[in-house]
């Protein structure tokens, strides 16, 4: 199964698919080559043979013309050239009179017979017809013999030569070239291939030293980042690869930074709590007034410390898969009413001016309980970390794809370097005014992702000393 595996693998491999790409490269232009270097000395070799022949043979047709062959077949001198021709290019000459009888054969086969043939008939009418058969191998054609009356200036075929000579010697010349042409073909298709071999192991040795120092990374040896720059492509993938462990990195730290401020968060009320009741185990006969404060004291911080462990509990759901979302249609302006009135009695106490502007009737596709969750922390954060006789002013606005909330206040506002940790968890810009007033440094990243769940966006702008606002963009249906 392993062997199976490997060699699915290696199938399967870019190295494999290059080496298949460069031996079609190498392998297929020279087989080519040869078949080409093959044809082309053939034509050559046919060609050169058939201009010879002809040159001859239309010498020996004006003769046989200006001796009036057809007329007295016994012309030794003719036949003699005749003979010569068929024995020098080992072949075969007939004379076909126009009656289209054969005057002469130097096969001595077909003598005193008649043939009547498609070049033959051709040739009456003056026309050269020459054929090369290379299955039988042989070179054929015909020439009209054509007797001119100078006086008259015309020209009378009275009679056709066959030549057909045999092409042998082209064949056994092309066949030891074709035995010699394909050594050398099988000697450049093994070049190739062990070519192809090395070029291809070359070419993907940087993505297996890459794999190298990504098991090294990831196992904890080697270097912190990548650094493969042998191809633009591996130095695209390295930095790519760095950028992701960079943030991996933050990720971690923030991860290991958020387990300390857990720890510290929730070990502070316990410190406060301890303090609290070591210090009144400590008094003998203290005024009931005295205990009463005291407990007053331990309930505020253990009511702090819930409100951490519920803030902590909103922040892990909010963490899961947007499907966790119970998304239905709700009305806005009715769900904002409801979170002013609950606010109204803080802002009230903080001498706050609570504002809440419609600018027309808006539902939308939400989960009420995670929105709710969200707008009431940007509004009491609005209230509590404002001035006396400051001001809130929230307004709801749509389009026809998304509804805008907007929540701007007159208070302290947030100071330009923090604005870009305010949605870290457990983040306070003023921690100790964060502290007097019961913060707890997740109510923004609870806001961020319920607001990113719903497929939204927040944005904030702030004057430290003049006041923030905060911009909220949700689509009106839900798309998951």
């Amino acid at each position: 199964m392993t062997k199976l595996k490997k060699f699915t693998d290696f199938m399967n491999s870019l190295r494999f698919r290059l080496i298949l790409l460069l031996i079609l490269i190498g392998v297929i232009p020279c087989i080519l080559l040869r078949i080409g270097m093959l044809n082309s000395y053939e034509n050559r070799a046919v060609s050169l043979r058939t201009s010879e022949i002809l040159s001859q043979a239309k010498i020996l047709a004006n003769q046989i013309v200006s001796n009036d062959y057809l007329e007295n077949s016994g012309s030794p001198t003719i036949n003699a050239q005749l003979e010569q021709l068929s024995t020098i290019y080992d072949g075969r000459v007939m004379i076909i009179s126009d009656t289209f009888q054969v005057v002469k054969d130097t096969y001595k086969l077909d003598e005193k017979k008649t043939i009547i043939s498609e070049e033959v008939i051709q040739s009456f009418y003056g026309e050269e017809i020459t054929k090369y058969d290379s299955k039988y191998r042989y070179i054929e054609m015909t020439i009209p013999l054509v007797r001119t009356d100078q006086e008259n200036e015309s020209r009378q075929v009275i009679g056709v030569m066959m030549v057909s000579v045999s092409t042998d010697s082209i064949s056994l010349n092309l066949e030891y070239l074709a035995t010699n042409t394909r050594i050398i073909e099988l000697i450049c298709i093994f070049s190739v291939i062990f070519a192809s071999v090395i070029i291809a192991g070359q070419m993907v040795r940087p993505f297996h030293k890459m794999s190298k120092s990504i098991d090294e990374i990831q196992t904890g040896y080697g270097e912190d980042a990548l650094s493969i720059n042998d191809y633009t492509e591996t130095k695209m993938i390295s930095e790519k690869f760095n950028k992701m462990l960079g943030r991996m990195k933050v990720l971690d730290d923030s991860r290991q930074e958020f387990v300390s401020n857990v720890s510290h968060e929730l070990k502070t009320p316990l410190t406060s709590m301890k303090v609290l009741a070591d210090s009144i185990n400590s008094m003998e006969d203290a005024p009931i007034e005295l205990y009463k404060e005291f407990m007053g004291d331990i309930g505020n911080e253990v009511d702090r410390e819930t409100k951490i462990i519920n803030d902590l509990l909103s922040l892990v759901k909010m963490d899961k898969a947007a499907g966790d979302l119970n998304i239905t249609n709700i009305n806005i302006n009715e769900l904002l009413e409801q979170i002013l009135k609950r606010l109204r009695p803080i802002a009230d106490k903080q001498k706050v001016e609570l504002v809440l502007e419609s600018f027309r009737p808006v539902s939308a596709d939400v989960d009420e309980v995670k929105i709710t969750l969200a707008f009431t922390n940007l509004i009491e954060n609005a209230i509590k970390y404002n001035k006396e006789d400051g001001w809130v002013h929230v307004s709801l606005n749509a389009d026809h794809q998304y509804f805008y909330l907007k929540v701007e206040d007159s208070g302290i506002g947030i100071p330009e370097d923090s604005l870009e940790h305010i949605y870290e968890r457990f983040y306070r810009v003023d921690k100790s005014h964060s502290r007097e007033i019961g913060g707890t440094g997740l109510g923004l990243a609870i806001t961020r992702n319920a607001v990113l769940m719903h497929r939204g966006a927040i944005k904030v702008f702030s004057t430290e000393g003049e006041g923030t606002i905060f911009n909220v963009r949700i689509p009106l249906n839900y798309i998951s």
